[in-house]
């Protein structure tokens, strides 16, 4: 694919601590292995021009561990010296991009789609930002997007709910419009970015029924260590 890949890796994962309290919340072993491995290995399969890992909390663990490189894919570090949020993160990364696009990839969440296909589809609708989506049932972890013929009009909060789309924590986001607007330092991308700009740009979901775990809670920390095995056979 023609894009580069934006990892957010910097996020203090208080949920975790006390499962591991000396390592960065994608630096969690499963089954021996890094979390974050894992989601780079899902990533590399389609070939990014390169991979920029945006560190924060323990960000020298992660560095040292990858060093500048994983399985032949070119790794790139964006370093946050104080806490930027999710908007001010990627806003930092993006610097050192070059893609036309830019994927942005939460580093605690595991949503193995085709980032090709969705790649392909953003330029064939002329989006400015896509979404990857995936549909589930009873849930009340996750808040919803509401889509209107692919079109994403509207975010509703975290609450109960017996179905609907959630947001997987992937992203394809138009660099040229992401650079060109003057951010603060610190912001969301969801509540600074996604949502305030969801009426006024093409914003559009790429539906997925991939596989989708977020590791940020204990239960579904553990749950990975017994479904990866069998996810990561091959």
């Amino acid at each position: 694919m023609d894009s580069d890949v934006i990892i957010l890796a910097g996020g203090l994962g208080t949920r975790l601590k006390h499962l591991v309290p000396d390592l960065p919340k994608p630096m969690a072993p499963i089954n021996n292995q890094p979390f974050l491995s894992y989601l780079i290995k899902t990533i590399k399969n389609h070939y990014p021009k390169r991979i920029i890992l945006s560190l924060g909390y323990m960000g020298y663990k992660i560095k040292t561990y990858f060093v500048n490189s994983f399985s032949g894919t070119e790794l790139l570090y964006s370093e946050e010296e104080t806490p930027l949020g999710t908007g001010g993160a990627v806003a930092k990364a993006m610097s050192l991009c070059s893609s036309e696009n830019v994927f942005i990839v939460n580093g605690d969440s595991l949503f193995p789609i085709d980032f090709l296909k969705m790649e392909n589809q953003h330029e064939k609708l002329h989006s400015t930002v896509t979404i990857a989506v995936k549909e589930m049932s009873n849930f009340d972890r996750y808040g919803t997007l509401e889509i209107v013929n692919n079109r994403v009009v509207s975010f509703s909060e975290k609450k109960p709910a017996e179905k609907g789309f959630i947001n997987g924590g992937v992203y394809l986001i138009d660099r040229t419009f992401f650079t060109g607007i003057n951010w603060p330092e610190k912001f969301s991308l969801e509540t600074g970015f996604l949502e305030k700009y969801v009426t006024s740009i093409t914003m559009n979901a790429f539906i997925s029924d991939a596989y989708f775990i977020d590791i940020g809670v204990p239960d579904d920390y553990q749950k990975a260590q017994l479904e990866f095995p069998t996810l990561f056979m091959s």
